[in-house]
């Protein structure tokens, strides 16, 4: 047997282990093992397709897209190569690339009914997006949904027994009352609902893009990664350590909502905290707090379910008013996704972000929510297909020239929910077990007793929730794709 048919033999049996690692939801070992495949024949395209599906799974849409251009160009015919390209693309909320991309696999296969209504189903997405931009107000011209909103001329019905919000304070009390109604699938009324997002509003725009947060000496403070809807496990964060006060206060970092099909549950209870004591609560943005984001992986949707059309626009509004980043006892930097492309950014270039609006695809504040670590020195591009991975060396400058000790970010999933890399200078932390209910992760969340403010980190494992999956409020074009 020569070498070239003995490397082909041993790739299709590494292949046949990779499907069967995908299959059991194990994505980084598939890749693993579609990359030993591809190094011992890269001219097979199914390789490559394969391995960017399994990088759609993580989430990493920038790779995916690379994959997938690799399997068109080695086999132009090969249509599950435009597939997967159009599910990255659609991933990232690029729906007129995704188009093109059903087209050209309808074209190569013309009679197969799923590729007709997935081309049938992009299109009206298309269309549906370009009606929203012919009508959208500039803008200069667009007046705040908020001001337009006066929640106490909002009549509530005698026979509603759910929780009450007596007079303008949010209390503890009440937020109890909400939860355990939460806990039961029952629905808070509109009525509070707006008041709790209209006070939240104001506090939140009334903080600065970066905010300093200080530790007394004996106290401590706990930063929780991305929730993503999962209510009953952030349920489970607070029976584990107790619920948010100003002796016990709390930092989210971001991606509260979409995936997790409670994410208006969630949004309402951390905002609830919000309006009872700022103090006890604190949220930073994440990436998935923007419209692009929450058209696609359901928050949209859910909202409009559970709430209306009103509160779409009302979240899309107050998630411009959140902070992007927290420095705690000057000594911890906590951010959602990253650092930058550049060296010398300063926390007052952060401080001096105007954040009151949708994430811009470059520049420092599109960094701060998208950028990854990476495990090499220096800068690479992202698996994500926006922001940046930057090296241990990259953390270690910024730390310096901000007298920092640690970076603390989230925005990836870690089967132990975090992971501490750079020489121990950043840790992340992921607060959503079993995420999406398939990955079999553990959540964490660190507690920083001051002065000395070193990290404690606590991990725990998914619990129970009712039979909603995930992504079910999500763009169902997307689901086809998945």
């Amino acid at each position: 047997m020569d070498s070239e048919t003995s490397n082909s033999l041993q790739a299709e049996e590494l292949k046949r282990l990779a499907n069967e690692a995908f299959k059991g939801h194990k994505y980084t070992q598939a890749i693993d093992l579609y990359t030993q495949a591809i190094q011992l024949n890269g001219q097979n395209a199914v390789y490559w397709a394969n391995r960017s599906f399994a990088h759609i799974k993580l989430e990493e849409y920038g790779s995916a897209l690379q994959d997938a251009s690799k399997a068109i160009e080695i086999d132009p015919k090969y249509s599950k190569g435009y597939y997967r390209r159009g599910a990255a693309h659609l991933a990232l909320g690029k729906l007129k690339d995704a188009l093109k991309d059903f087209q050209q696999v309808k074209r190569i296969c013309p009679n197969d009914p799923d590729a007709t209504k997935k081309l049938k189903e992009c299109e009206k997405a298309v269309m549906k997006l370009k009606f929203e931009e012919a009508i959208a107000v500039p803008a200069a011209e667009r007046r705040s949904v908020s001001d337009s909103i006066d929640y106490h001329s909002i009549d509530v019905e005698p026979q509603y027994s759910g929780a009450r919000i007596e007079g303008e304070a949010v209390t503890l009390d009440f937020i109890l009352k909400m939860m355990e109604d939460f806990r039961n699938q029952k629905r808070l009324h509109k009525r509070y609902a707006f008041q709790i997002v209209l006070q939240a509003r104001d506090l939140l725009r009334s903080l600065p893009s970066l905010v300093d947060v200080t530790v007394p000496g004996g106290k401590h403070f706990t930063v929780c990664g991305d929730v993503h809807g999962q209510f009953y496990d952030l349920l489970n964060i607070f029976d584990l350590n107790g619920l948010p006060s100003e002796e016990n206060p709390y930092l989210f970092n971001g991606d509260f909502v979409d995936r997790g099909s409670f994410s208006v549950e969630v949004i309402l209870t951390l905002f609830a905290f919000k309006c009872m004591c700022p103090s006890a609560m604190h949220l930073a943005r994440g990436n998935h707090e923007s419209k692009s984001m929450n058209k696609i992986y359901g928050f949209e949707g859910e909202v409009r379910s559970k709430l209306n059309e009103t509160f779409v626009e009302l979240f899309a509004e107050v998630f411009c008013c959140l902070p992007l980043a927290h420095v705690l006892n000057e000594k911890i930097f906590v951010v959602h996704g990253g650092l930058f492309s550049v060296d010398g950014v300063r926390l007052s270039d952060i401080r001096a972000i105007d954040r009151f609006c949708e994430p811009p695809e470059e520049g420092l504040m599109c960094e701060l929510l998208w950028s990854d670590p990476q495990p090499l020195p220096g800068r690479g591009p992202s698996k994500r297909g926006v922001g940046l991975s930057f090296g241990a060396d990259v953390t270690k400058r910024f730390l310096q020239d901000n007298k920092l000790d640690l970076l603390v970010r989230s925005h990836e999933v870690k089967d132990e929910g975090y992971q501490i890399e750079h020489d121990g200078q950043l840790i992340t932390v992921f607060s959503a077990p079993n995420y999406c209910d398939q990955m079999g992760n553990k959540g964490a969340f660190i507690r920083f007793e001051a002065p000395d403010m070193k990290p404690n980190i606590v991990t725990f494992s998914a619990v129970p929730h009712p039979d909603v999956k995930p992504m079910a409020y999500a763009n169902n074009f997307l689901g086809l794709f998945s």
